[in-house]
């Protein structure tokens, strides 16, 4: 009985020493996240995007910045759809005045030359009277002529008459070369028909003859 009772001491000496190490430790069970506690969230807060709570009042101010988003976005689209219409109504408009143009683009030239037309007309009837001025006819030609030189100039078309100049190839065509003493090589010497542009663009050269060295004769 004795060895009995003292091989009991010792088991419930250890006994009492683990009860001892497992209170010294002062260890607890890990706490359990409210997330995996309880199902549900809380009303005020939600995850946001970086994986972080944001409360309701955050919440709901993100949501009227989202609906301002897309009222703005409904406006700039209103706008782009307006701008589309408008720019398919210049379009029209724009190939509308340009077949305008092609079709109507000679009626104002025409409009001055009317007046040149009657003239000459009449210039032709009093031409064909018995007993016609000729110094009236040639009075009525120079008017009927600065009428013409009034409508060409109104819509810039001037006239190239280079007697005297030096040959441009982009404003004349040389018919011929004559030698010359007294001009200096590639002068127009003569202007054969007179030449035209409009705004600076040939529409008709002035046919014209230029000079060249005279040729020496030998003694």
């Amino acid at each position: 009985m004795a060895n009995q009772e003292k091989s009991a001491e010792p088991v419930g000496a250890e006994l009492n020493d683990v009860s001892a190490d497992v209170q010294g430790t002062g260890e607890s069970e890990p706490a359990v996240p409210a997330d995996e506690s309880n199902g549900d969230a809380p009303i005020e807060e939600t995850h946001a995007a970086g994986g972080g709570l944001i409360d309701h009042d955050d919440y709901k101010a993100l949501q009227r910045e989202l609906e301002q988003a897309l009222v703005r976005a409904d406006e700039n689209w209103n706008q782009f759809l307006r701008a589309k219409a408008e720019m398919e109504n210049l379009r029209r408009r724009f190939e509308r005045d340009l077949e305008h143009a092609h079709k109507y683009g000679l009626e104002k030239f025409a409009r001055e030359l009317l007046p040149v037309r009657d003239s000459l007309e009449m210039g032709v009837m009093a031409a064909q009277e018995e007993g016609a001025d000729a110094a009236k006819l040639l009075e009525g030609e120079e008017l009927t002529l600065k009428m013409l030189s009034s409508a060409f100039e109104k819509f810039g078309v001037k006239e190239v008459c280079p007697s005297g100049d030096k040959f441009n190839p982009e404003l004349h065509e040389a018919m011929a070369t004559q030698p010359s003493s007294e001009c200096e090589p590639n002068t127009v010497m003569q202007v054969v028909q007179k030449g035209y542009v409009v705004n600076e663009r040939v529409i008709r050269p002035a046919m014209v003859i230029v000079s060249r060295a005279a040729e020496e004769t030998g003694g």
